[in-house]
Formats: structure tokens, sequence, C-alpha cells
């Protein structure tokens, strides 16, 4: 007998639409998330009434929204969480508004799993969504719907969640989002196993032409189309590069209209709401981890935190990876999947694949929901398969923090309390600086392309050690010829300081 309070999964959900395809209505994020948390409790067969059970919903926060001073485009209900239980006709007690981070969705299974284990919640429900496509696709015709609401009432914003993830140094020299943060993480790696451009972008095509295979298949893919590793690979003018090493097939796609809900519930209430026990799945697992900053990593192509939250999971679970049947590793760009491959040794052609959505490049970046797709699709799959193991890896940031989530139709035993544990962040960080210095030793670089040209940003050593941030002066012949050429690791550097702060680098 499975006690009462034992958190488990009764229902996922997921809605989309295509731009232009037929059945596209231009849906808006409450309307596209309430479709994803009506399919949701429809999932779970129950005979009762799932939605007037719910007594907490978290919606996360949409990614056009993820930073102070910006907002959707044609506005927002007043209170997120309420305009989407209303969708359902719920009315639970607690209202949340999740931080920025796609981590969070996983790390809120655990959050709430642990709470209904505690006797504190009986049916809790992460829902998020996405429509950057369908809003641009508006604007572009000059449409200007108003999808502000006034729902009224109180919720609980957890802000922003941005500690630890902005680098005013970094951000100050071009290195001011995703793409080119990565990108530095990425060629830190390659310059580790020794490899030109080229090859490392061969290894990247490889690495996720299976992922485009997956996608291929998914209905609820942005870009459904099997892509081999010399496509993606292969610099053309629709495959441009973005940032040194990435193509830009290669990149997660932000522009999707995707929605995505998990409905949690304690044993005796799944029980009471009649659903049926071979739609229950079980949460062995989850952990959390936050990393140090990129600029202060001892190991700029490392990720220790991911790797840590992967393994207290599987101890937590009693479990190893060759345990787990279906995987999917956060895939936002290649170093967050090939930092476990690494570590765990799975091959990139692992039979069991990387991926159960076809990965953010090609299902599509759901912003800070994505791994609530892959979180529903792990769900799916363990109920068609009773007894197997499925792992979702959750990624935040610029490898900032990470989530892991352990799931099964095997029973879980949460009468210890203690399946859900956050990981203390490291202290080994490596000392910066900020004050003018003479000279430099890079250790890794992008060359980042943006509508207003390109910048070659780089992280290096100064003369006392510490680690420093600059741009590579392209105009000089033989800086521009080492990174350009993709291999300026361990090159010296004249260091200038100029009019706005910037530190220029010269190779000596």
């Amino acid at each position: 007998m499975i006690a009462d309070n034992t958190p488990v999964i009764i229902g996922v959900g997921q809605a989309s639409e295509h731009v232009g395809q037929p059945g596209y209505e231009a849906l808006s994020y409450m309307e596209l998330g309430g479709r994803a948390l009506a399919a949701a409790i429809d999932n779970a067969g129950a005979s009762g009434e799932v939605a007037e059970a719910i007594d907490t919903l978290a919606a996360i926060r949409a990614f056009e929204m993820s930073r102070p001073g910006k907002e959707p485009p044609f506005g927002r209900p007043d209170n997120i969480p309420g305009a989407l239980a209303k969708r359902v006709g719920a009315c639970p007690e607690r209202l949340i508004l999740s931080p920025t981070g796609g981590q969070t969705n996983q790390q809120y299974v655990g959050e709430f799993a642990s709470a209904i284990a505690a006797g504190e919640s009986d049916c809790a429900v992460i829902v998020g969504s996405e429509v950057i496509s369908t809003a641009l696709a508006l604007a572009a015709k000059g449409e200007s719907p108003d999808w502000s609401e006034e729902i009224g009432g109180e919720f609980e914003d957890r802000g922003y969640g941005l500690d630890g993830m902005i680098e005013p140094q970094l951000f100050a020299h071009g290195a001011s989002g995703a793409i080119p943060l990565y990108a530095i993480a990425e060629n830190a790696r390659r310059a580790k196993l020794g490899k030109s451009l080229d090859e490392y972008r061969r290894d990247i095509g490889e690495l996720f032409e299976p992922f485009t295979k997956i996608a291929a298949a998914n209905p609820h893919a942005a870009a459904p189309k099997h892509r081999s590793a010399a496509e993606l690979a292969t610099i053309t003018e629709r495959n441009r590069i973005v940032a040194e090493p990435y193509t830009r097939m290669t990149v997660a796609r932000d522009q999707v209209n995707q929605a995505a809900a998990i409905i949690i519930a304690s044993a005796a209430k799944a029980r009471e709401l009649g659903v049926p026990e071979d739609k229950w799945v079980h949460i062995h697992a989850v952990t959390a981890a936050t990393e140090l900053q990129l600029s202060e990593r001892p190991d700029l192509a490392a990720n220790p935190a991911s790797i840590g939250s992967l393994e207290a999971a599987l101890e937590m679970a009693g479990k190893s990876m060759a345990d787990m049947r279906y995987l999917d590793f956060y895939s936002c760009f290649a170093i967050p999947v090939f930092n476990p491959c690494d570590h765990f040794g799975i091959a990139t052609d692992d039979p069991r694949g990387l991926t159960l959505t076809g990965g953010l490049p090609f299902f599509g970046g759901a912003g800070n929901n994505y791994s609530a797709h892959a979180i529903c699709e792990a769900v799916e799959r363990v109920r068609g398969e009773p007894g197997s193991y499925a792992l979702v890896g959750a990624n935040g940031g610029w490898m900032s923090k990470y989530a892991t989530g352990i799931y099964s139709t095997e029973p879980a035993d949460w009468s210890g309390g203690a399946r859900f544990e956050t990981l203390a962040k490291a202290a080994d960080g490596v000392p910066r600086s900020d004050e003018p210095f003479e000279s430099a030793t890079v250790e890794s670089y992008t060359i980042n392309h943006v509508k207003s040209g390109s910048d070659a940003v780089w992280i290096g050593r100064n003369e006392s050690g510490e680690r420093v941030v600059g741009n590579a002066d392209l105009t000089d012949e033989a800086t521009r010829a080492a990174f350009e050429g993709g291999e300026p690791f361990g090159a010296k550097l004249a260091v200038t300081r100029d009019e706005s702060g910037r530190n220029i680098g010269r190779v000596v």
C-alpha cells in the first residue's frame, strides 16, 4: 500500500501551435497555458474534479518578462497564476509566479512534492507558456491585441532570480547574453580537446543530428525537420555563425508557441479523485545546485554544479546512469549535453537518446519552461514502459543553475521526506579584477556577431593571476589572425583601456 502522503505525478499536458498552419488561432500566453493545464487535467483520467482539488499553482515566468523593464508586447494579466487557474475553473489557495531559470520547473517538482509529503499540500500544479512566435507574427502585421487581464487577488512573486547571473565586465565587453557566454565555455572545452573550429562544429553537428530526428516526429516541435550533422555544422548564409563556434541552427530556438503543465498530488488525493494507479508516476529524486559565475569558474569548460546535481539525484534514487532508460539533458547549446556525457562516459549516439523532446534548437527553447515539456515526455515514457526510469536534467542561466529529476512508475518511499535536496554552492571561485592591467593570457574567447557588428570577447588571467575580461583588437593583423583562426588560447596580450572602460588586447 502506497502511503497517503506519497507525492505522485497524476497528469501532464502540452499545447502548441504553429504560425500559419491549419487550426492556428494566435493564442495568448494565458490561453495556450490554459490549454496545456486542461490537457494535464484530462491526462489524469480522474473520475473526480481535479481542478477543484488544486491548492497550489505555480506559473513559470515567461521569457519576455524575465528581467526588469521587459514585458510582453501586448500586455499581461495583473495576476498570471490566477489567470491560468481561472482558465480551468481552479481556485488555488496559493498562487506563485516563478523566478527566471530553465531549472525552475524541475526544482518546483521537488519543492511541491516535499510539501505534499509533509502534509502541507494535496495537489499542486506547475504551468508555463511561451508565444513569442505569435507575438512576432502579429507585430509584423501591425496587429496589437490586448492580452492584459484584471484578475485581482494576491500571489507570491518570487522575483527575477538573477542573483549571480549578472557579470558586469563580460556584459560591458559585448558578452551580454546566453549565446556568447555559452560560446566562451564551449571554446574552453574545444581547447582542452585540442580541436579546430571545423572539427568541433562537426562534433556539435553529430551530437545534434539525432535530436533533429526526435523533433521531426514530435507534433509540438517548433522545427520538426531532420537535418544531417553536416548540414548543422556547415556555415551557409542561412546557417551563419552567431558566436564562434555556434552556427544558427545549433542554438536554442526561442520563437515558439508552446505550453506545458504538470499536476502533482498526494496518493490519498489521487485515490479520492479516482486517478487510476497506472497513471501515477513516482518522483524518486530531485536535486538542485547553483554554479559559480562564469568568470570565476576554475575551469571555464566545466560545470561541476550540474554534475553534482546529477550524481546526488542518482544516489538518492539508488540508481546509476546505466539504470536510466530515458534521458533528457538540457540542450540550449551543446556544452550542457557534452558535460554529463563527458563525466558519465555516455556516447553522443547512445541508443537511449539524449533528448525526449528533440532539444531546444529543434523542439524549441520554450524560455524558462522547456523542462516542463521534458518532464511531460518522461512521464509518458515511463507510463508506457512500467518499471523503467527516466532522468531529466534542467539548466538555467549560463550553466548557472541546475536541477535533476528521476521518475518511474515504481513506488518511491517519501516517509523520510528526503527526496529533494539543494546542494551547497562551491567556494573555490577564481579571484577576479576589474582594475586596469597591462597584460593577460587568453584562456577562452568567442567572436560574437550582432546587428551592430562583431566583438571578439576573451577571458584570461592578468599578470597577478586574477581572472580578467577584454576585447581583442581585430584591427591588428596578428591579433585578428589568432582570434579569427580560432586559436588564441594561451596567447599573450598587451592590454590598454579605452575611453569607455573596455580592456583592449593585442597579441604580443
